[in-house]
């Protein structure tokens, strides 16, 4: 059997449902392989005495230190998390606080590797026990955990150090990969691990049903992801006032959203957009099932989850070129990779609604992402890790 111990800053709890769930998904899978057994480690950072009163940080007092979550066991740890430090005391908090919650899991649970599944601060944390224990590390990258982390100036240094360090590493896309390989991390030791999509979930449906289920009638786009400027939410907004019987539907919570509003209300579009807040997978599915088109004119990228369920459901994507959008687009009929301008995101969009991809090549596409083989990837990875 392949003892697994999973380190995951980025797992979901009662307070957080929705955080990390292709993390979650992905453990869950591996968890399921008839030769791995697994715990996961979720720690949750907390700021000192009386900043821990904030609502913020308060909720996270109904959180159990450890349970079973979706058959899984769970330990959550609380470390020191300083407001204001930019994460730069993040990862050695982390450590002091592990190294004795893992002395007594090792007692009944003799983990043969840690797979921390973010680069930050989960990385150089899993560095740093991975020695301390003397098991291998493997640390997967996901997309902004190296475009941001490994180039903040106060944390830059522990992401590229534990990159370095570790036995394995994996990378969402080839892109990333070439990011990583950037940043001087060990290209020999980088494998590019692709997420998986729930095929009976994210399935091609009537689309005249979908929105008639939805109340919605005439040109639909949908963008999903967080609400922030990475994400270029705006650049599909300002493309509105030149599709004038197009709706908009914006699936995510962020820092944008009142910007995003008071953007729409002076372009007077305001009636035309709709802000949905974070939602369970059933109903992002049938937004996707629903759309004409999953718009996401994003900065950077490792490879959108967002982008293969909406392939998945039928439904083009018109996104740019960032991160893995090469290595998914691979067929023109479904979808566009466009400029990040207002002009390009509003030509791409032009472009689909008239001249509408093929809902089977779309699902073709979505059919090479499967959590199986996602599961068999990430089993081979650690094998072979904890063989050398």
């Amino acid at each position: 059997m392949l003892r697994v111990l999973t380190l995951a800053t980025l797992f979901p709890d009662i307070t957080r449902p929705r955080l990390g769930p292709f993390v979650e998904r992905q453990t869950l899978g591996l968890a399921a392989h008839p030769d791995v057994e697994l715990q996961v480690v979720a720690p949750i950072g907390l700021p000192p005495f009386p900043l821990s009163l904030h609502p913020h940080y308060r909720r996270f007092s109904g959180v159990p230190d450890a349970e079973d979550w979706k058959g899984l066991r769970v330990q959550r740890p609380r470390f020191m998390h300083l407001p204001g430090s930019k994460g730069r005391f993040d990862a050695g908090a982390i450590t002091r606080r592990l190294m004795p919650l893992l002395t007594d899991i090792r007692r009944t649970f003799p983990f043969d590797i840690i797979d921390a599944e973010f680069f930050f601060p989960d990385g150089p944390a899993a560095i740093a026990l991975g020695g301390h224990f003397g098991v291998p590390v493997s640390i997967k990258a996901r997309g902004a955990d190296i475009h941001f982390w490994g180039h903040n100036e106060a944390t830059a240094a522990q992401v590229r150090g534990a990159g370095r360090a570790a036995a394995g590493l994996l990378a969402v896309s080839e892109a990333l990969k070439a990011d990583m390989v950037r940043i001087a991390m060990p290209e020999e030791r980088i494998t590019v691990h692709y997420t998986g999509v729930d095929l009976d979930k994210f399935t091609v449906q009537d689309r005249a049903k979908a929105k008639s289920a939805l109340g919605v009638s005439g040109p639909l786009i949908v963008s999903v992801g967080a609400l922030i400027p990475r994400k270029g939410q705006s650049l599909v907004i300002d493309a509105l006032p030149q599709l004038p019987d197009a709706h908009l539907v914006l699936i995510g919570e962020g820092e944008d959203r009142s910007r995003l509003s008071q953007q729409a209300a002076a372009m007077g579009v305001t009636d035309r957009v709709n802000f949905t807040g974070n939602l369970p997978h059933e109903e992002i599915a049938a937004w996707l099932s629903a759309a004409d088109v999953m718009a996401l004119p994003s900065a950077s990228e490792g490879l959108a989850n967002a982008w293969v369920e909406a392939l998945a459901c039928g439904t083009p994507i018109v996104i740019t070129n960032a991160g893995g959008a090469r290595e998914v687009l691979t067929d023109t009929n479904a979808g566009r990779i466009v400029d990040r301008t207002a002009g390009g995101v509003l030509a791409g969009l032009q472009s689909v609604f008239a001249h509408p991809p093929s809902r089977a090549a779309c699902r073709q596409i979505a059919e090479r992402f499967t959590w199986e083989r996602n599961t068999e990837a990430l089993f081979r990875h650690l094998s072979l890790l904890v063989g050398k």
